[in-house]
């Protein structure tokens, strides 16, 4: 039986991972080869061209990259430590009314982001922040998965560690920081994982309040090779490819935390 699920996960793994593999194969095709059927995955003369040309020119994709960076690094740290903060306040912090307030907070998850483009857009304005990154990176601080998260995640850590601190002077600041969050490494590490794929790949928010090409982030920026008459499918693929490596880069980083929390928990068991 347990061979059967292995094969499966394993057909299933191949599945998932064939546009991938699609992907970096296009952007060493030449334009001929792209729509060639059956799919040619090995291209006869593989050719660096495309790569280069999303790196060079009056269009380079390194702006786009740093800008992408900025948005993410500030909105996984500044989300990762907020989401934290108020699940400690939700899990370990009797006050009236918290069940139904955390109801209240859960509900919103319920809200489609489309519907609040326009209230944004009018208070960013407002505030002066529209056309900055700051009108994609303060929105991107607070996540109400991540305060679920981290709260259930809290509430499976002893009472008696935090009470035992209680008893000994500390406060709940100095448990937060000296108990709680080093407890919490494999749930702030996959919170962390997540979030920085959101803010890496969010599309419709950079598309709504940033004008400036200046300011593009990568999804904004494969735009440019939507041509007037054609689509330039080898320069995206080639986009595209290098823009997955800031993923891979954060789940190779985070997942020694996760495993390192897998492993803990089950010597502990």
């Amino acid at each position: 039986m347990r061979l059967v699920g292995t094969i499966v996960m394993l057909a299933l793994a191949i599945v998932m991972i064939m546009p991938f593999l699609w992907m970096i194969s296009t952007s060493l095709k030449t334009p001929a080869e792209v729509f060639q059927y059956p799919i040619k995955w090995f291209p006869s003369n593989p050719t660096w061209e495309h790569h280069i040309k999303v790196w060079s020119g009056s269009k380079s994709f390194g702006t786009y990259y740093l800008n992408s960076l900025k948005i993410s690094i500030i909105g996984m740290l500044g989300a990762t430590f907020l989401s934290a903060f108020a699940a400690y306040g939700f899990a370990r912090i009797e006050f009236k009314g918290r069940g139904a307030l955390f109801m209240v907070y859960l509900s919103m998850m319920m809200i489609p982001p489309q519907v609040l483009f326009v209230p944004k857009f009018i208070m960013f304005e407002w505030a002066g922040i529209y056309n900055t990154h700051l009108a994609l990176i303060l929105p991107g601080l607070f996540t109400i998965f991540g305060v679920f998260m981290l709260r259930q995640f809290f509430m499976t850590i002893p009472n008696e560690i935090s009470e035992s601190a209680f008893i000994d002077g500390a406060g709940h600041f100095r448990i937060f920081f000296r108990l709680i969050l080093p407890l919490a490494k494999p749930a702030l590490a996959t919170l962390a994982i997540i979030d920085f794929s959101w803010q890496w790949n969010d599309y419709e928010n950079a598309l709504v309040f940033l004008i400036d090409e200046s300011l593009y982030t990568v999804p904004l920026g494969l735009q440019n090779f939507i041509l007037e008459n054609m689509i330039d499918y080898n320069g995206m693929m080639a986009a595209a490819s290098a823009g997955i490596l800031p993923m891979i880069v954060v789940f190779v980083l985070g997942q020694r935390f996760i495993i390192q929390g897998l492993t803990n928990s089950a010597v502990k068991g």
